[in-house]
């Protein structure tokens, strides 16, 4: 009887080692991954959509799996504190969608690697030093091009306005901003900067906007694309015609990335940093390349010509 007692307590053991040793292989093959989106809107919710899906992908081919903390701030004095959570879990990477969100995961940890999407420019994010242990994919779309097409499908000549509307907490709006003055007033098209720090601002901001201008143009601005819809109403009922960085149903046209697109983007760099193919450091800040859009709808009620390409 002590025999079989004894022979049973062993079974037992073993049983119980072995569930140890999966449940600790489990837990070696799992990587917790922080999101940190700045708010929520179509652009950032695909970005992190694309990065999710990405990363599921790639560490599955790999065999291993991976758990995402995703946490949506709302505002940017919000980001710091979404990522100090993580840094007090010590995620084994964190993916910061948009500036605030980047900037705030730089300040908080040099030692967890970090990726941001949907962020225009890095290297003045940072003032040229961009953290060892940062990269990701960048939003950014040639700001000649976009100013060039406004003038060609809106014929807009010597002496015309263009209305910019931007939100001045963020950074990133503000070297768009400077990049498309200097390139319409090469032209002789007259720039005004139509700025606001508070979205209570923004109905009279545009409405000032479109009375005044003959076409509004709003770059990459987070806080903008979350209340375009005020913008498209104020604007499509006066006629003036709304161009977009970002795309969107308000804009007539638009020179744009696949916000999805570039979330896979990072997913992937994402993939390669947690199997240990790449630090962070051997990854360049990314850019995709932008398609051109026309909203056809919008284009006839504001009687704009969408111009034939030609094979």
């Amino acid at each position: 009887m002590k025999k079989l007692l004894s022979a049973l307590l062993a079974v037992a053991m073993l049983a119980t080692a072995a569930l140890s040793l999966a449940s600790c292989s489990k837990e070696e093959a799992e990587f917790t991954v922080g999101i940190c989106q700045l708010m929520e809107h179509e652009s950032l919710d695909k970005a992190t959509k694309g990065f999710t899906d990405a990363l599921t992908e790639e560490l599955a081919k790999a065999g291993k799996t991976v758990k995402f903390d995703t946490q949506v701030a709302g505002e940017a004095t919000l980001c710091t504190t979404v990522i100090n959570t993580f840094t007090a879990k010590n995620v084994d990477l964190i993916m910061a969608n948009a500036t605030p969100a980047l900037l705030a995961a730089a300040n908080a940890t040099s030692t967890i690697p970090v990726l941001g999407t949907s962020v225009t420019d890095y290297a003045d994010t940072f003032s040229g030093n961009i953290p060892a242990n940062v990269s990701g994919t960048s939003d950014a779309v040639p700001f000649d091009e976009q100013a060039t097409m406004m003038i060609e499908t809106l014929n807009l000549v010597k002496g015309d306005k263009v209305g910019v509307l931007y939100c001045t907490n963020e950074s990133n709006s503000l070297i768009q901003y400077e990049a498309v003055k200097a390139l319409f007033e090469a032209e002789g098209i007259v720039v005004e900067a139509y700025t606001f720090s508070e979205t209570t601002e923004l109905q009279a901001l545009v409405t000032s906007a479109a009375n005044n201008c003959k076409a509004l143009y709003v770059p990459s601005d987070n806080t903008v694309a979350q209340n375009d819809t005020v913008v498209g109403t104020i604007c499509n009922a006066n006629k003036v015609p709304v161009f977009t960085s970002y795309g969107g149903a308000v804009c007539y046209a638009s020179l744009a990335i696949d916000y999805y697109e570039l979330g896979r983007e990072t997913g992937k760099m994402a993939a390669e940093i947690l199997l240990g193919t790449k630090s962070v450091s051997d990854i360049e800040v990314k850019t995709l390349t932008p398609s051109v859009v026309y909203n056809e709808e919008l284009c006839a009620d504001l009687g704009i010509a969408i111009p034939t390409t030609t094979d």
